[in-house]
């Protein structure tokens, strides 16, 4: 009988443990200064990393923001690859274009020349933050103090969705547009109807990148790094508050390695997700 329940208890443990939480296991730590990096886009074509740089002022027109280039090791590629932005943000390539948040446009650079293609007014717009790019080509760019979703078609931007409190980060996935809304991750339907995955979030979010699986990454810029599942499960994988800023987050899912612009330390930071 004792053997019974041990085996019961082995069981029903195994049943309900699941499989192990995930965890970020340290790679390297750019040593190149990076002035205040926002947000890093892995390049699977190139294999490189993207940074944005500000700066300066994330709302300031100074003209001293940029984009550099970082090689997968951590190494500096091209510091100046993009000069002359004001205070760029988020990022998204679709095709040889690179759309780039600029507090109230959006740059379009050519990929990989480096060359301005068009610069996009945004009206109304004041904080312009994430980017993300859909397969038909339509670009949706978030503005965080206006709680508004916009969208860029043939270059042209129009207001897609209000009343997304503290909008932040955005990513389409097989066609779905999927936002950081403060502290809930939102799924918007084809009619703009909202679906809350999560409102579990610490603080309020920054950086989402999908995990290939169903799940997300998700960063909030005091110091926090998250995994949520497809269901919404909530788990933070690292909290560096007071030591580091952990922003606008890229994702390379073939080496499952997360990138993390640190923003005041003027550095990037690489994890493994294991």
């Amino acid at each position: 009988m004792k053997l019974f329940f041990t085996l019961l208890i082995m069981v029903f443990g195994l049943s309900f443990s699941g499989s192990a939480q995930s965890k970020l296991t340290h790679l390297w730590t750019a040593d190149e200064k990076l002035p205040t990096p926002e947000s890093v886009l892995y390049v699977s074509s190139s294999d490189e990393l993207l940074v944005s740089l500000i700066d300066g002022d994330g709302s300031e027109k100074d003209g001293n923001g940029g984009v550099a280039k970082l090689n997968l090791d951590g190494t500096l590629k091209d510091a100046v690859w993009v000069e002359g932005l004001n205070a760029p943000k988020g990022m998204a390539l679709h095709g040889e274009l690179l759309y780039i948040a600029d507090i109230d446009e959006v740059v379009i650079i050519e990929y990989p020349t480096g060359k301005t293609k068009n610069v996009v007014g945004v009206p109304g717009a004041v904080f312009l933050n994430d980017v993300a790019a859909g397969p038909d080509g339509k670009i949706y760019v978030s503005d965080t103090r206006n709680g508004e979703i916009y969208v860029l078609e043939d270059e042209q931007p129009s207001l897609y969705m209000e009343d997304v409190p503290n909008v932040n980060g955005l990513r389409v996935i097989d066609g779905t547009l999927y936002a950081l809304a403060g502290r809930e991750l939102w799924k918007i339907g084809p009619t703009k109807d909202k679906e809350v995955i999560t409102a579990d979030i610490e603080l309020d979010a920054d950086g989402l990148e999908p995990v290939g699986d169903g799940s997300f990454l998700v960063t909030c810029w005091p110091g926090q790094i998250y995994h949520i599942t497809a269901e919404g499960q909530v788990s933070k994988l690292l909290d560096v508050q007071g030591k580091m800023n952990t922003a606008d987050l890229g994702y390379n899912p073939k080496e499952r390695t997360l990138y993390i612009p640190t923003f005041l330390k003027n550095s990037v930071v690489a994890y493994r997700l294991d």
